[in-house]
């Protein structure tokens, strides 16, 4: 028995049936067809990459010093790596147990790669761009939110009133005040507060900003799992003999931090997403780049171009980061840890 005829004849008998539906359903098909075909046209013959292809190492690594842009290359080629080994290595193994100490010195690693220190050329954060600037805005505002917002979520939580009200008022401000308003402030009235000897470079700056709005809707995540932790949890422990600090750190945190990884996952790509917006600010991230290309005289109008391919690397790099976020939900997954 063929499925291919069998599968053919249902297809044209559901078709035959009722005749409005199947004409509608043709004529969809044939415009969905038609459409593709014309993508696909446009992307191999119509469309003029040169504005992409001869500002590669833009795109990449902004206006770094030419003889420098090993450092930025270095840098993601060892994220790429590690993406890689986390992804498709081995499963066990010292390899395997090395990793996560290795993503986290990612972060010092970048910046002193970039920043220069330890025999490198000291290069100035204004010349950092492209690729290489929206993938450290990201890893370093990640990692500073992070810790404050679980901690923002405990004080939340803690039975001490002034605690609770603070941590819950700067909860409710920054997710009431829009990220572009808190880039604004982050730019413009930090300086005002620091002392006069003390400047913070604007990237420094925009870290800070980012990881101050990041930190409240993690915390809100975070309450969310600890929330979902079931008060028998805390009673195994106190009967074992753990004691209240003990219990939070060992059992209910690692179990609500497992429960709220899908909706940290999702503020991690937006805040890669939202690092475009740097670009209003004068940062020459990935978007700021694109701007400043079009600017140019010999790539005006190529529009389509260069936002089908700045499409094209946040789709690689947010699937990129969901990939790695699910593998370690399937890592630390009860069923995975208990074989």
């Amino acid at each position: 028995m063929q499925p291919g005829p069998s599968a053919f004849k249902r297809l044209k008998r559901q078709l035959l049936a009722n005749p409005l539906d199947g004409l509608i359903t043709v004529v969809v098909l044939a415009l969905l067809g038609w459409a593709t075909i014309s993508t696909l046209h446009w992307l191999v013959f119509g469309a003029d990459w040169r504005v992409v292809s001869q500002n590669l190492p833009l795109y990449a690594f902004g206006s770094y010093p030419a003889d420098q842009r090993w450092r930025p290359f270095l840098w993601i080629a060892l994220l790429i790596t590690l993406t890689l080994l986390t992804l498709l290595g081995p499963s066990r193994g010292w390899i395997r147990k090395a990793l996560p100490l290795v993503w986290i010195a990612m972060v010092p690693c970048g910046v002193v790669l970039l920043a220069g220190g330890f025999g490198l050329l000291p290069i100035p954060s204004h010349a950092w761009g492209g690729l290489t600037l929206t993938l450290l805005l990201t890893a370093c505002s990640g990692v500073l939110a992070l810790p404050l917002g679980i901690l923002l979520a405990l004080g939340r939580q803690t039975s001490l009133a002034i605690i609770q009200r603070s941590c819950a008022v700067y909860i409710d401000v920054m997710r009431a005040v829009p990220l572009i308003a808190v880039l604004f402030f982050g730019q413009l009235l930090i300086p005002l507060f620091l002392p006069m000897h003390l400047e913070l470079n604007r990237v420094l700056r925009a870290v800070l900003a980012f990881a101050l709005f990041l930190a409240a809707y993690i915390a809100e995540d975070v309450r969310g799992g600890l929330q979902a932790i079931p008060r028998t949890q805390r009673e195994a422990a106190a009967v074992l003999g753990l004691s209240p600090q003990q219990t939070l750190w060992l059992v209910v945190l690692p179990q609500a931090m497992r429960t709220a990884l899908p909706a940290l996952t999702n503020q991690a790509v937006g805040l890669l997403q939202n690092t475009s917006l740097m670009a209003i600010l004068g940062l020459v991230e990935l978007l700021g780049i694109s701007l400043s290309l079009l600017a140019n005289p010999d790539f005006i109008g190529r529009y389509l171009e260069v936002y089908i391919w700045l499409a094209g690397v946040y789709w690689l790099v947010c699937t990129a980061m969901a990939l790695l976020a699910r593998h370690l939900e399937h890592q630390l997954s009860p069923q995975t840890s208990a074989n």
